[in-house]
């Protein structure tokens, strides 16, 4: 087990502090989303957790491994694809990895089925709507099998329908074992999603709460204004 441990983290760009002395655990096999204004920092969070970005103080643990684990995936807001086809995206990280090229091509093509886009595999990513470009860069990441998978605003571009479909991959991942975090704006995704709710204000952890229990009765005034003008 690993639990990703944040000690006194702070990070600051040109002078600008953005995050402040946050501390904090993720435990393995978790779900934790994290909420909070625009400008509180929430996507610097998530790039310092995976190592994207080192901090300016304090410092990130793995528990008592000497390195983060080497299995860890993370999707942005606007997915990355390769010139190639949508199988050749999904199998690329494999064969890196020196998986033979037959073996890979059936793990992608199984993740694919399970996304519902096998029927897409021979044809090239980068022609795909923002929303099947999103679900081959989950496909992607699942064909790795994370340990831990970073999201940022997966959702954010995509229709509802492509939303609920990201969504069942998200959660089928979890269900399979993955620690998942994720950065999202959406309150009805929070809630479908999250065992736990990281609220940041200002670059400050206001409360990390069992997703129940934030939505019912939020610990900090912060995260109760915010409910009351996020939610309708």
């Amino acid at each position: 087990m690993f639990p990703l441990l944040l000690d006194g983290v702070g990070f600051a760009r040109a002078g600008n502090a953005i995050l402040h002395d946050v501390h904090l655990r993720i435990t393995e096999g978790s779900c934790t989303v994290i909420l909070g204004p625009n400008g509180a920092g929430k996507s610097v969070l998530m790039r310092v957790m995976h190592g994207l970005l080192a901090p300016t103080s304090g410092r990130v643990r793995w528990g008592d491994l000497a390195a983060p684990p080497s299995s860890q995936a993370m999707l942005f807001q606007r997915p990355v694809m390769l010139r190639r086809s949508v199988l050749g995206n999904v199998a690329y990280g494999l064969v890196v990895r020196g998986v033979p090229r037959r073996e890979a091509r059936r793990r992608a093509l199984d993740v694919l089925e399970a996304v519902g886009l096998r029927h897409l595999a021979e044809r090239p990513a980068r022609v795909l709507s923002g929303g099947e470009q999103q679900r081959v860069a989950l496909a992607r990441a699942a064909t790795l099998r994370p340990r831990i998978l970073f999201l940022d605003e997966p959702t954010a571009s995509v229709d509802p329908a492509a939303m609920r479909s990201i969504e069942a991959g998200i959660a089928a991942l979890h269900g399979a074992g993955t620690t998942v975090v994720m950065v999202t704006h959406h309150l009805g995704q929070a809630r479908r999603l999250a065992q736990d709710i990281l609220f940041l204000d200002n670059g400050r952890v206001s409360e990390c709460t069992p997703a129940p229990e934030f939505f019912q009765q939020p610990r900090s005034r912060a995260a109760a204004d915010f409910l009351k003008e996020e939610l309708p």
